[in-house]
């Protein structure tokens, strides 16, 4: 006995079926009817040449009526609307004709405007191209190079120069070497710089005390040795800064209890527990200063955990 949902299925199934308009001699396939293009909106595929839905076919033969080309009359190179003939459609070359209508009259009126054609072509000697005292040739002739702009700016350029060919400047040229004006500044028999260089570098050395000391400023200077007065810092005779330096560090060293007598070491009172502040090294089983230690015992005190009564380890 079929189970309730074997029986609910079979009925949708029955239902489903009953709706299928393709099932027996029926089904659908390459040949049915509704498969084949035969004027209605079902069938597509091809039947004695035609092909599509009534509406593909109706699309096709509108498109195929507003075109201009068909079988008999095809757009190649050689149909009169590919060809330059006069009208806007072909640009085709046709008979050294190339272009639409308006490219030819286009074309005509640049060659009109044009100032080189066939017969007077521009080339490195035409006159526009090579320099003649006009503006538009710049190449080179006889020796003369650029428009008219160009040489007048050039000659006044070349006017307003100092040096040239028969003055040309270098390192021996009087405006080149330090002889006593502001123009050179290359060395000249020891001499250097421009006047004003000299004068500044005269009163530079004038102020510079140990300029004219014979023994000139060096390690060995009183002004460089630590002698008892603020300018000398250098070694001597063991005693080393300024004044200053030396009473700030004397004054650090007698507010030092740490002397070469007295050093601070691990076995310094200060450094062991010996019951004051200072100390906190291990002396004697002792760890820590006076507040350390007390500390400690009142935290064991609180401790109800010792050597003799240990935490449970379970």
């Amino acid at each position: 006995m079929a189970s309730q949902i074997d029986q609910i299925s079979g009925q949708f199934r029955n239902e489903a079926l009953a709706r299928n308009n393709y099932q027996g001699n029926k089904r659908y396939d390459s040949n049915h009817p509704n498969a084949l293009s035969d004027g209605d909106e079902l069938g597509k595929g091809e039947n004695n040449g035609k092909i599509g839905s009534s509406s593909d076919i109706s699309n096709r033969l509108d498109s195929m009526s507003r075109n201009k080309y068909g079988p008999n009359n095809g757009y190649g190179v050689e149909n009169p609307n590919a060809i330059s003939d006069g009208d806007e459609y072909g640009r085709g070359e046709n008979m050294g004709q190339i272009g639409t209508f308006t490219d030819i009259n286009q074309r005509q009126e640049h060659i009109k405007r044009n100032t080189y054609n066939e017969n007077t072509g521009y080339g490195v000697n035409h006159p526009n191209a090579i320099s003649d005292g006009d503006e538009l040739g710049k190449g080179d002739n006889n020796g003369k190079v650029g428009g008219l702009t160009d040489n007048n700016t050039r000659i006044d350029n070349v006017a307003r120069n100092t040096y040239n060919e028969s003055n040309g400047y270098g390192v021996n040229h009087p405006n080149a070497i330090s002889d006593g004006d502001e123009l050179g500044k290359g060395d000249n028999n020891g001499q250097v710089g421009g006047i004003t260089d000299i004068n500044t570098r005269g009163d530079l050395l004038s102020r510079n005390k140990y300029n004219n000391d014979i023994n000139g400023y060096g390690i060995n200077h009183p002004n460089a040795i630590s002698d008892g007065d603020e300018k000398g810092k250098g070694e001597n005779n063991g005693q080393v800064g300024g004044l200053t330096d030396i009473n700030t560090r004397i004054d650090n060293q007698s507010r030092n209890i740490y002397d070469l007598n007295n050093g601070y070491g691990s076995v310094h009172p200060n450094a062991l527990s010996d019951g004051d502040e200072k100390g906190k090294g291990e002396d004697n089983g002792s760890v820590g200063s006076k507040t350390d230690i007390n500390q400690r015992t009142d935290g064991l005190n609180r401790n109800f955990y010792s050597d003799k009564k240990q935490y449970p380890d379970f």
